[in-house]
Protein backbone atom coordinates (compact mmCIF):
# COMPACT_ATOMS: atom_id res chain seq x y z
CA UNK A 1 0.00 0.00 0.00
CA UNK A 2 2.74 2.50 0.91
CA UNK A 3 4.63 1.77 -2.31
CA UNK A 4 1.42 2.45 -4.23
CA UNK A 5 1.13 5.82 -2.49
CA UNK A 6 4.76 6.54 -3.44
CA UNK A 7 3.98 5.78 -7.07
CA UNK A 8 0.82 7.91 -6.98
CA UNK A 9 2.57 10.88 -5.32
CA UNK A 10 5.41 10.75 -7.85
CA UNK A 11 3.05 10.40 -10.82
CA UNK A 12 0.92 13.32 -9.61
CA UNK A 13 3.97 15.54 -9.08
CA UNK A 14 5.33 14.50 -12.47
CA UNK A 15 2.01 15.26 -14.20
CA UNK A 16 2.05 18.74 -12.63
CA UNK A 17 5.51 19.49 -14.02
CA UNK A 18 7.57 19.01 -10.87
CA UNK A 19 9.83 16.41 -12.48
CA UNK A 20 10.23 17.94 -15.95
CA UNK A 21 13.95 18.29 -15.24
CA UNK A 22 16.17 16.46 -12.76
CA UNK A 23 15.71 17.59 -9.15
CA UNK A 24 18.54 17.24 -6.65
CA UNK A 25 17.86 15.01 -3.68
CA UNK A 26 18.85 17.89 -1.39
CA UNK A 27 16.10 20.03 -2.88
CA UNK A 28 13.52 17.30 -2.31
CA UNK A 29 14.73 16.87 1.28
CA UNK A 30 14.49 20.63 1.82
CA UNK A 31 10.89 20.54 0.61
CA UNK A 32 10.16 17.77 3.14
CA UNK A 33 11.78 19.90 5.83
CA UNK A 34 9.66 22.91 4.87
CA UNK A 35 6.49 20.84 5.33
CA UNK A 36 7.73 19.70 8.76
CA UNK A 37 8.32 23.36 9.66
CA UNK A 38 4.81 24.24 8.54
CA UNK A 39 3.45 21.42 10.73
CA UNK A 40 5.42 22.79 13.68
CA UNK A 41 3.93 26.25 13.16
CA UNK A 42 0.40 24.85 12.92
CA UNK A 43 0.96 22.92 16.15
CA UNK A 44 2.32 26.00 17.93
CA UNK A 45 -0.84 27.87 16.90
CA UNK A 46 -3.08 25.02 18.09
CA UNK A 47 -4.42 24.55 14.56
CA UNK A 48 -5.02 20.78 14.66
CA UNK A 49 -6.67 20.60 11.23
CA UNK A 50 -3.79 22.37 9.48
CA UNK A 51 -1.31 20.36 11.57
CA UNK A 52 -2.76 17.13 10.18
CA UNK A 53 -2.71 18.51 6.63
CA UNK A 54 0.94 19.53 6.96
CA UNK A 55 1.82 16.04 8.23
CA UNK A 56 0.05 14.66 5.17
CA UNK A 57 2.17 17.00 3.03
CA UNK A 58 5.31 15.63 4.73
CA UNK A 59 4.26 12.11 3.78
CA UNK A 60 3.37 13.12 0.24
CA UNK A 61 6.77 14.76 -0.23
CA UNK A 62 8.50 11.65 1.15
CA UNK A 63 6.37 9.42 -1.07
CA UNK A 64 7.23 11.56 -4.10
CA UNK A 65 10.95 11.31 -3.32
CA UNK A 66 10.74 7.54 -2.89
CA UNK A 67 8.66 7.19 -6.05
CA UNK A 68 11.15 9.22 -8.05
CA UNK A 69 14.06 7.08 -6.82
CA UNK A 70 12.31 3.70 -6.92
CA UNK A 71 12.74 3.19 -3.17
CA UNK A 72 10.78 0.32 -1.62
CA UNK A 73 9.64 2.43 1.32
CA UNK A 74 7.06 -0.05 2.57
CA UNK A 75 9.55 -2.89 3.02
CA UNK A 76 12.16 -0.54 4.44
CA UNK A 77 9.72 0.77 7.06
CA UNK A 78 8.68 -2.74 8.08
CA UNK A 79 12.32 -3.85 8.39
CA UNK A 80 13.24 -0.74 10.40
CA UNK A 81 10.28 -1.15 12.76
CA UNK A 82 11.31 -4.75 13.44
CA UNK A 83 14.89 -3.65 14.06
CA UNK A 84 13.74 -0.88 16.43
CA UNK A 85 12.02 -3.52 18.59
CA UNK A 86 15.45 -5.02 19.29
CA UNK A 87 17.09 -1.77 20.40
CA UNK A 88 17.76 -1.03 24.06
CA UNK A 89 15.61 1.31 26.14
CA UNK A 90 16.19 4.96 25.17
CA UNK A 91 19.10 3.99 22.93
CA UNK A 92 21.41 6.64 21.56
CA UNK A 93 21.66 8.70 24.76
CA UNK A 94 19.20 11.36 23.64
CA UNK A 95 17.16 13.25 26.23
CA UNK A 96 13.89 12.69 24.32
Amino acid sequence: MINNLCKQAYETAKSKGWHDKPVETGTLLALIHSEVSEALEADRKGDTENFAEELADVCIRIFDLCGSKGIDLENTILKKMEYNKTRPFKHGGKAY
